[in-house]
């Protein structure tokens, strides 16, 4: 019997569907029982539907030309499920398509190619030890910080959420913290059951215990007390950003480390992961991970600077308000940002652009940067004009930072769209540090100009969790290794 196309279309569809629900229950006990994370083309697949699973197989397509087929993408994830590894982050789509159409297992068997793709892993001895974490403040980093740590959650877990610390509350305070949790108008409903005891002050979130602690001050804490030691504190008030003020929380007992995410002064390292992480040492005891506008750039410059050279530049950010500004016109110490927020484009300063020096020391006094806070909840953009070392052009410069965003050690770092419709909202959730939107780029001889997106809540946040493993000297590599 000869199908018809619509046929055709509907078998195809239904095989995908079928081996899409065969991979969901061994995506999901590779990350619960042994913190393995499986992505494709960079596209999480943890709890992902059946639909998001096809959906990441036309990524591969998009950026290598050739299909995956979901078949064939299955064997591999049988194969990895076989073996014992250590967590890690493994890009079924690239090894997948390396194998089968890039030649790259050289005459080996799928087992063995994978076997030595991933022998970084493999039958390794020892097993990280969990870090407890706790969050010092609940706002909109916060929440995101506890929504990514609960979704790692597991037996394997190499970051524990423990305690939240807030400031003393009326009644109703902890259903009114679970609820902001368990509720956001940006990035929607919690993906999960969350309940609250208040005899315990405990938030309970998919089998994540976390301890809600009332404290004025971050050197007035007994964690011991709550069964917590050895912690990495992540203060994400923005109250204290010198090493005075972030050293009252190591006065705590059971606090070891403290991470800021915001911009710090003095001599504390600003860390953007991905670029300097490697500059964290077992004895810093306090880090910040630098701002969301730092993250989105910085990955970008150093890969043009990299491969062309930045005798200078100028970067501008078009920036989503956020609550440090007034919801209507009421005085604030900073010029403009007394204006209403949601009715207003508000020029400001950002400090940015000379922070990436901090990251990347090498484009110090090279870039002057300004901002201009605009009426969107989420969700920024920065316009990089840059003059470079090299002439190149348009379709050399994107071709470069495509495989800057696919194969290099900033694939975790740098996203990349070639969409000529996508919209801010499109990218809310993203969980790279930015995006480079490459129909806007423009170039002429050394003159470029880069539009790069990013979420400055969630993106920023997946990079704070980084640089928290890295301060808990947590491995947790991207396999297969770049190119």
């Amino acid at each position: 019997m000869v199908l018809t196309p619509e046929q055709q279309y509907q078998q195809s569809w239904l095989e995908r569907q079928d081996y899409a629900e065969r991979m969901q229950p061994l995506i999901g006990s590779l990350y619960r029982n042994r913190g393995i994370e499986i992505c494709v083309y960079g596209r999480p697949l943890v709890s992902a539907s059946t639909i998001d699973i096809i959906k990441s197989h036309k990524t591969v397509t998009k950026y290598e030309g050739d299909k995956l087929r979901l078949r064939e993408s299955y064997e591999f994830l049988e194969i990895i499920a076989s073996l014992n590894l250590n967590p890690a982050k493994i890009d079924l789509g690239k090894l997948a398509f390396g194998y089968l159409y890039k030649d790259a297992g050289h005459g080996l068997s799928k087992t063995d190619y994978v076997k030595k793709a991933l022998e970084s892993v493999l039958d390794q001895e020892q097993k990280p030890e969990p870090q407890d974490v706790v969050l010092y403040g609940f706002g909109r980093i916060g929440r995101l910080l506890a929504r990514l740590l609960i979704e790692r959650n597991g037996p394997v877990a190499n970051l524990r959420l423990r305690a939240i610390v807030v400031r003393g509350g009326k009644d109703g305070d902890l259903e009114k913290r679970a609820s902001l949790l368990r509720r956001d108008s940006v990035h929607g409903p919690f993906n999960g059951s969350i309940t609250v005891d208040n005899e315990a002050n405990v938030i309970k979130a998919n089998g994540t215990y976390i301890q809600v602690i009332y404290a004025d001050s971050p050197d007035s804490i007994n964690y011991n007390d709550y069964g917590i030691d050895n912690a990495l504190i992540v203060d994400n008030t923005g109250i204290w950003k010198d090493e005075a003020g972030l050293g009252l929380h190591l006065k705590s007992k059971g606090a070891a480390k403290v991470l800021l995410t915001a911009p710090a002064g003095g001599d504390i390292k600003n860390i953007v992961y991905g670029v300097n992480h490697n500059d964290v040492e077992p004895t810093d005891n306090i880090v910040c991970a630098a701002s969301c506008t730092t993250n989105a750039i910085t990955p970008v410059l150093k890969a043009i600077n990299d491969e062309f050279g930045i005798n200078n530049g100028h970067v501008e950010t078009v920036h989503s308000y956020t609550n440090d500004q007034n919801l209507i016109d009421n005085f604030h110490k900073a010029e403009r940002r007394g204006r209403a927020a949601a009715l207003n484009m508000v020029l400001t300063s950002t400090g940015a652009a000379k922070a990436v020096a901090k990251a990347l020391p090498e484009l110090k006094g090279k870039l002057t940067g300004n901002a201009i806070r605009v009426p969107t909840p989420n969700v920024s953009m920065a316009i990089m004009n840059l003059n470079l070392e090299k002439n190149t052009n348009a379709t050399e410069l994107n071709d470069f930072l495509l495989d800057v965003a696919l194969h290099s050690d900033l694939r975790d770092q740098v996203d990349f769209t070639s969409s000529t419709e996508i919209v801010s909202t499109d990218l809310v959730g993203n969980r790279y540090a930015g995006v480079v939107d490459s129909r806007a780029t423009i170039v002429e001889d050394n003159r470029a100009v880069l539009y790069v997106w990013y979420d400055n809540e969630f993106g920023y946040s997946c990079q704070v969790v980084r640089v928290m493993q890295q301060m808990a000297g947590i491995e947790f590599p991207s396999l297969p290794f770049a190119e």
